[in-house]
């Protein structure tokens, strides 16, 4: 059964509670609704209540374009989402500013004159030292830690479980082993204690479990790469003893439930440019990218707005002079609206979240 999650008086998360008691306490007004940057119903109490809590497991399942987290106990799957991660993204923004800079330095550079002569700057420190991560791998990571970080302030987390890539066969590497020791061993760890998990295990831990796969990793359902955070999240809660040359057993028990389903990226604002990719003649550069608007509006954040009757909802992607640009999830812009017709319902948190099948996933057993 569908859960909510519970946030104590002094706002430290407790065990979720049945949609039917939730709603009593907020009759009752022991309780009021919690606002959360997942945008995941959830509610406060106003009252003093036990701080008892039980077990409860986050899985990872990361990748290179999209990952999949599961939220579990021994009697509920609490939460699973599929992430969208900004690996291409970034990449490709990456390559047009070495382009934009190569450019630059082309025009600024004479060739007229010998070499020595011309106006290149020698480096001022030492920049090529290897410890760094690539922006578009960090930005993946990130992206991961940030939603785990945000589930920790509504559940009461007390072990997480990542899936550690290892590339098979001739592949001696994959861009999705890049930051794993990184997210395990210095990010999440300030959470609650990480477990590593390898693909194989999760894969039959996912059988164990019944849990249906759907190989087209694009598809926005809890089946593509939620299942996998569902089957790591489950690894604490029932455990497999195995002696050597003999079958294992299972301790500890788990149940697979519907639960909330949401699909998490974050809004693809381009930065703002000083530079455009050709210059103007006359010196003035047109206005390019960042995240203010002229109206009070930031791009990314959650508006409604109206236009001949009809009432549109969407982020906040552009403006001009007396309009906002409005696009959809897939930040396709609706239109361009009147800004004095434009309210906002929710700031920008650098999060767009989407929930399907009404908030629940479906899992297939």
């Amino acid at each position: 059964m569908y859960r909510v999650p519970v946030i104590s008086k002094q706002g430290k998360p407790l065990m979720p509670t049945k949609p039917s008691r939730a709603r009593r306490w907020l009759k009752q007004g022991k309780a009021v609704v919690y606002k959360n940057d997942l945008q995941q119903f959830a509610i406060q109490l106003t009252v003093d209540s036990g701080k008892e809590t039980q077990p409860i497991t986050i899985g990872v399942d990361p990748g290179k374009y999209y990952s999949g987290i599961g939220v579990q106990s021994a009697k509920a799957t609490l939460y699973t989402a599929h992430l969208e991660l900004p690996f291409q993204r970034i990449k490709d923004r990456m390559e047009t500013r070495a382009m934009m800079r190569r450019g630059r330095r082309g025009r600024r550079i004479n060739r007229k004159v010998p070499f020595k002569q011309r106006a290149h700057r020698q480096k001022r420190f030492q920049n090529r030292r290897g410890h760094k991560l690539p922006p578009s791998i960090k930005a993946n990571r990130q992206l991961e830690y940030r939603i785990v970080k945000e589930l920790s302030q509504i559940f009461p987390v007390s072990n997480i479980i990542y899936e550690m890539i290892k590339a098979k066969g001739d592949k001696g590497f994959s861009p999705v082993m890049v930051g794993q020791k990184m997210i395990t061993e210095q990010w999440l760890p300030k959470i609650a204690p990480v477990t590593t998990k390898l693909g194989w295990q999760t894969s039959a831990r996912r059988k164990f479990l019944g849990l249906e796969k759907d190989r087209q990793k694009s598809n926005q359902n809890p089946a593509t790469h939620a299942v996998d955070g569902v089957a790591l999240a489950s690894h604490n809660l029932l455990v497999y003893h195995q002696v050597k040359g003999l079958a294992g057993w299972h301790t500890g028990e788990v149940e697979i439930t519907n639960a909330p389903f949401s699909v998490i990226k974050r809004p693809p604002v381009s930065r703002r440019q000083l530079h455009l990719m050709i210059p103007t003649k006359t010196g003035v550069r047109r206005k390019y990218g960042g995240t203010t608007t002229r109206h009070g509006f930031r791009k990314g954040d959650y508006v409604e707005t109206e236009r001949k009757g009809v009432i549109y909802r969407g982020w906040v992607s552009g403006d001009t002079k007396t309009q906002i640009s409005v696009s959809n999830f897939d930040w396709k812009r609706l239109g361009q609206f009147s800004a004095k017709k434009t309210q906002l319902l929710k700031r920008s948190t650098n999060l767009i979240v989407k929930t399907i099948n009404g908030g629940r996933a479906f899992l297939s057993r």
